[in-house]
């Protein structure tokens, strides 16, 4: 964006791009929107902080966004919040890998776009739950862990391709499932979750298709929510805004729509990252003086 300075000529935005590596300057960023930024969050836990990228990006006064590259258990995810021209600035330089995960505000869509192509462009919700607002249904469910890796891949697997779930992601995770003759028909799990951070997404909901609209999902949504909230404040999960069904389930458990986003499997245009790496080089010139990356735009 260009700017007019008051004699009327045109100006050009500035904005620094800085890593960041201290956690408590980091949750200073997010903290005061835990429910959109929950991912971000999570990865504040020490069990995962050193393995992830923190991009600060500052430029006019109040035009400033975080991007975060994270790894898991379940793959690369980038999350991205303030303004979108410095967001622009930071994902220029740092796109991260060439397939991630994203989570972005609906106002992000077009910088994401610039750069990568979206394979699921639907409009989210995200919803959120707490001790206060959860209402819990009850019924016969399971904790699932590590010696049920085979059941769980089996049931993920039964409209798509293969899955790949190892006993890891069902020890760290939180995961219930309701059984039917020795046969597991409906699930539900996690995508990320620090009890040191207080904070947890659920995800990862899935019915046998021969047993949905009879209540399996809320049963086990609302065995992993109670788990959760025994050390978490709040516990979110993402819906798709159209799916009245899904929202419904989750409102009858006591979530509440917060906010709409973007959640989208993400490929990076540039398949070799040379812009990137040319874009950097002249950041780092511009921004030598000061040991920072500068883009002016």
């Amino acid at each position: 964006m260009t700017a007019v300075s008051r004699e009327g000529h045109a100006t050009r935005a500035r904005f620094e791009v800085t890593p960041l590596h201290d956690r408590e300057v980091i949750r200073r960023l997010i903290e005061n929107d835990r429910a959109y930024s929950a991912y971000a969050i999570a990865q504040l836990d020490p069990h995962l902080f050193e393995g992830n990228e923190w991009w600060l990006s500052r430029g006019p006064v109040g035009r400033d966004a975080l991007l975060v590259h994270s790894t898991s258990g379940l793959g690369a995810a980038l999350f991205a919040m303030g303004d979108p021209e410095a967001l622009d600035a930071a994902i220029s330089l740092h796109p991260g890998p060439r397939f991630t995960f994203g989570s972005l505000r609906l106002e992000h869509r077009a910088v994401a776009e610039k750069h990568f192509v979206l394979s699921r462009p639907q409009l989210m919700t995200r919803m959120s739950v707490n001790a206060g607002t959860f209402k819990p249904v009850s019924g016969a469910v399971v904790r699932l862990g590590p010696a049920d890796v085979a059941d769980v891949n089996k049931i993920y697997s039964i409209e798509g391709g293969p899955t790949a779930y190892r006993p890891g992601h069902l020890e760290d995770g939180v995961y219930y499932g309701a059984y039917i003759g020795g046969q597991l028909i409906s699930i539900a799990g996690t995508h990320v979750v620090s009890r040191p951070e207080r904070i947890a997404v659920v995800g990862n909901v899935f019915t046998h298709p021969s047993h949905r609209g009879k209540g399996y999902a809320t049963l086990t949504t609302s065995a992993v929510t109670a788990d959760l909230l025994q050390d978490c404040d709040p516990v979110v999960l993402t819906v798709e805004s159209k799916n009245a069904a899904a929202v419904a389930i989750y409102a009858k458990l006591g979530y509440q729509a917060v906010c709409s986003l973007h959640e989208t499997p993400m490929l990076r245009k540039d398949p070799f990252g040379v812009g990137a790496f040319v874009r950097r080089a002249l950041a780092n010139w511009r921004g030598r003086d000061e040991g920072k990356e500068v883009v002016v735009r």
